[in-house]
């Protein structure tokens, strides 16, 4: 597998899309002005505690307070509060924890109010950004994400990533943690840390202490409801989080931006610096990569695969619900249940890249096609884990239930990636809506696809005008026009003819 990062950096955003062998499976925008992103750290002020909930208030300078529950305070929170309390009146001298005296771990039973009380200023950390009405989601259990390990003050714990399977591995990572971490910070190890020595993780170590020497420095002059430290912007934390050599390249319009990453790539894998392309041409960097047909076909409430197979994904304020179906991928040498267990497989694989895509959180309900046979309900729910388990959000797949449904929960930290797929109408002067245009070649295709395998001979297919003269069109004098290809590709005439009683997105076709 090889990945692909393409970044289109625009006036008000950027918009990153995540290549996998050519197909899309991630995409994310950050808007210039977003101050509001996980893993970003604060001085906040606690507004209220609401001993209802065990969980107070706290406001950070968003326009809705931030929601801190008790548990989430983290064992060491006395511990942190005592040192945010010094730092910002000026009491301490140093970042280092060797000399500081810790305070007992916060019981788990606890309540809120035993913790903490309106007015006190509290180190937070975003885990979940604002969403809907709601404010951020805080935590004050800091941690520090590097490449290769996340560095957690006033812990003395060191993980290793259970994705390890190496005994022998994750001991000698541990002893090796053990003996260059600073006195007083916990570590835990990712599992890209696997293999690696003692020199770059060194590297990496110190990298994640001078942010928290900076985080100590800043606190000295901070006011509350103020940002302490940010985190990489986007397209770095992909870069931080999934870079092997499995990366192929990054193409990014713009040149600063590029400056950015190559000098993010020097410090974290200078080998692969030179895998960031500037990309020059005029035509716009998503369409020169095909990312924005994939867009329209992939965010829309039908989405359909090969052969005829679709998806129809609906959003409820409670849960996600998307129903499979089969379409007329029906194939006769197989029975039906060979033919459900055929449709299901293809359709999880593309459930798995949809929850991903669009960053879908919460309760997912899949209805897959009924199948009775209890041994073919096992490979479903056992591909279905295979085709989410490169999927970094935590996540929870439970068996089919009787009915075939099949029940994910994940984790939701950002809204849910929403894409208007549909366009203005231009019969009707934009006063309606039609499905994206960029679709239609592609659906004719599926159709005629159908057709290649059902029936012989000549096929005859009327159009809008204008859908005729783009198929029909030749874009150079050594060309072929998209008609022709389906000539070649299918083995039999296929012509194209203009009919000005149908719509834009209307065809006929005729054998």
């Amino acid at each position: 597998m090889k990945y692909d990062l393409i970044i289109d950096s625009r006036p008000s955003e950027v918009v990153i899309a995540l290549l996998r062998d050519g197909l899309l499976i991630e995409l994310h925008k950050e808007k210039h002005d977003n101050n509001f992103s996980v893993g970003d750290i604060y001085l906040g002020k606690v507004r209220k505690t609401v001993p209802g909930l065990n969980a107070s208030f706290v406001n950070v300078g968003y326009e809705k307070d931030g929601f801190l529950h008790y548990l989430d305070l983290g064992p060491q929170f006395k511990s942190i509060k005592k040192f945010t309390r010094r730092a910002v009146d000026k009491k301490l001298n140093t970042a280092s924890l060797k000399n500081f005296k810790k305070e007992v771990n916060l019981e788990k039973d606890g309540k809120i109010n035993d913790a903490i009380k309106g007015g006190d200023l509290v180190l937070a950390q975003i885990s979940k950004e604002p969403i809907s009405t709601k404010g951020p989601r805080l935590s004050t259990e800091i941690s520090l994400a590097g490449r290769y390990m996340v560095l957690m003050p006033f812990s003395d714990r060191v993980s290793i990533s259970q994705k390890i399977d190496s005994a022998e591995e994750k001991s000698r990572l541990k002893k090796l943690i053990r003996s260059i971490k600073p006195h007083g910070f916990g570590v835990i190890v990712r599992t890209v840390a696997q293999g690696k020595k003692v020199a770059e993780l060194d590297k990496d170590l110190k990298n994640l202490y001078k942010k928290w020497q900076g985080i100590s420095k800043k606190l000295k002059d901070a006011q509350p409801n103020t940002r302490i430290h940010g985190e990489l912007n986007k397209s770095s934390v992909i870069l931080r989080d999934l870079l092997s050599a499995k990366f192929n390249s990054i193409h990014v319009n713009n040149s600063e931006l590029q400056n950015e990453l190559k000098e993010y790539l020097s410090i974290i894998a200078p080998d692969q610096e030179k895998i960031v392309k500037l990309h020059k041409k005029e035509t716009p960097i998503f369409q020169e990569f095909n990312v924005t047909k994939q867009i329209k076909s992939a965010f829309g409430k039908n989405v359909t695969m090969k052969k005829g197979v679709y998806l129809v994904i609906e959003h409820t304020e409670a849960l996600h619900v998307i129903d499979v179906n089969s379409g007329k991928k029906v194939d006769s040498k197989k029975n039906q249940e060979d033919n459900a267990l055929a449709v299901n497989l293809e359709a999880a694989e593309e459930v798995a890249r949809q929850l991903r895509l669009r960053d879908m959180g919460g309760i997912i309900v899949v209805d897959f096609i009924d199948m009775k046979q209890e041994k073919n309900r096992k490979i479903l729910t056992d591909k279905m884990k295979e085709f989410m388990s490169t999927d970094k959000a935590k996540h929870h797949v439970l068996p089919p239930t009787k009915f075939g449904l099949i029940q994910i929960t994940r984790q939701r930290v950002k809204p849910e990636m929403n894409i208007d797929t549909q366009e203005n109408c231009p019969m009707c002067s934009g006063k309606g809506k039609i499905d994206s245009s960029l679709l239609l070649v592609d659906q004719i295709e599926t159709k005629l696809h159908n057709l290649s395998e059902t029936t012989k001979g000549n096929i005859h297919i009327s159009t809008h005008p204008f859908v005729a003269s783009y198929i029909n069109k030749k874009d150079g004098w050594f060309s072929s026009s998209i008609s022709k290809e389906w000539s070649n590709k299918f083995d039999r005439r296929i012509t194209i003819s203009a009919d000005e009683r149908l719509h834009l997105l209307q065809y006929t076709v005729v054998k």
